[in-house]
């Protein structure tokens, strides 16, 4: 299947970009493990093993509390939060909430909000070229996980992390970037209590895993399988099965097209969970100044047939 994608990434590279690789040609480096890039791995493998052992002790009781806490970590905190509030600004929250959101993210073991949200502005200023932290230019494996294990990379293709001026302001931010291991540490402590360590296999290692690898195909798969409604100039692709696990971010074509709206599912028939939370947010006087794409911004985007 991965051969497969190689392919249609191949294709969809000579449709998509023309030019890519003359302008941008692939350059071999070697590998540089820093401090980080070890601590990414020992981190990702022990999660891993974590979700294996949770094969082994499974019980209903277990497998709804990874679910409860998937559904808060992942659709509130990395989708509502991380993605679409911190990052895209498509909507606005109280204080309050926007914190409570943030905080959700942080325990989904994908970064601090102020690392996830620089990573995410650098892929969109430099989609698909060799200077996207995690293109499948470089190759689907790469873009998929293996840019996490290469932090010195990003460095060099992207410079130091100066578009996060906004966030960095303020103070909780900070706060939570640097006391990011002890949240997720004080979750584990309470599973341990609530269910000794079943709890931590299921509550942690198979919820982790699984949001992990839903949240990555964004990067993988949505650009290499799928459709592309709008003329972006990139990769990116609808697809519909990776935007059901990860709760509408799947519609990633859409997304790219119009990155500021906080709808991504742009059909009736594009299921788009988080923008429904985003709507009740609205109907409820909690989420205002909703940006969504205007007939304007379609029209111009659109692919002339």
């Amino acid at each position: 299947m991965v051969a497969v994608g190689e392919s249609l990434l191949q294709e969809a590279g000579a449709k998509g970009q023309e030019g890519f690789n003359d302008h941008h040609p692939r350059r071999r480096r070697e590998k540089k493990w820093t401090k980080w890039d070890k601590i990414a791995v020992v981190s990702v493998s022990a999660t891993h093993l974590l979700g294996f052992c949770g094969l082994f002790c499974f019980s209903w009781s277990r497998f709804g509390a990874a679910l409860l806490i998937g559904i808060v970590t992942s659709l509130f905190g990395i989708n509502l939060s991380y993605h679409r509030h911190l990052t895209h600004k498509s909507f606005k929250l109280p204080k309050w909430l926007e914190y409570s959101f943030a905080y959700c993210g942080v325990h989904a073991l994908q970064g601090d909000p102020l690392s996830w949200v620089s990573n995410h502005r650098f892929h969109h200023q430099y989609t698909d070229t060799e200077r996207d932290p995690h293109s499948p230019v470089v190759g689907f494996w790469h873009s998929h996980m293996g840019w996490i294990f290469d932090s010195s990379s990003i460095k060099e293709k992207c410079g130091k992390r100066g578009n996060v001026g906004d966030l960095e302001k303020q103070a909780f931010y900070r706060w939570i970037r640097k006391t990011y291991v002890i949240h997720p540490l004080s979750l584990a402590i309470l599973l341990y209590s609530l269910g000794g360590f079943p709890y931590i296999c299921w509550g942690i290692g198979v919820r982790v895993v699984c949001c992990y690898h839903a949240t990555w195909s964004v990067n993988s798969a949505a650009h290499i399988w799928g459709s592309q409604d709008w003329n972006t100039n990139d990769l990116s692709r609808n697809n519909w099965w990776v935007a059901i696990m990860t709760f509408g971010e799947g519609w990633h074509n859409n997304h790219h097209a119009f990155n500021n709206s906080a709808r991504h599912g742009l059909e009736w028939w594009q299921i788009d969970v988080t923008w429904y939370v985003v709507k009740f947010l609205q109907a409820m006087g909690l989420a205002y100044d909703v940006k969504l794409p205007t007939l304007v911004q379609r029209e111009k985007m659109a692919i002339k047939s």
